[in-house]
C-alpha cells in the first residue's frame, strides 16, 4: 500500500512557508483499520510512521516537530442481499 504525500512545489523565502502541513493521503480502508489508526496502533500507524521516517531521511521534513496530517477514508460497510430482500 503507497502512501500518497502532497506538497507544494513552489518554494517560498516566508517563515510561514516553513510551517505547513504535510498531507499523507492513505486512501480507502476498513473499519477495524481506521479504529486501529487511531489508537495509534496497527497496519496503517506502521505505514504513517514509516512514511515520515522516509520524509525525514530525505530531507523533507525536518527531524523537529512539524504538523503532519493523514487522511484516511473508511470504507462503506457492505450489506448482504439477505438483509435487503425480507423472508430469506
Amino acid at each position: 500500500m503507497a502512501a500518497t504525500v502532497a506538497t507544494n512545489p513552489a518554494v517560498e523565502t516566508s517563515p510561514r512557508a516553513e510551517t505547513r502541513p504535510i498531507v499523507i493521503d492513505l486512501g480507502k480502508h476498513g473499519r477495524k483499520r481506521v479504529k486501529d489508526l487511531r489508537r495509534g496502533t496497527g497496519r496503517l500507524a506502521d505505514e504513517v510512521n514509516d512514511c515520515i521516517m522516509e520524509l525525514q531521511a530525505a530531507g523533507t521534513i525536518a527531524p523537529t516537530a512539524q504538523t503532519v496530517v493523514v487522511v484516511v477514508r473508511q470504507k462503506r460497510k457492505c450489506k448482504s442481499l439477505k438483509s435487503l430482500i425480507p423472508g430469506l
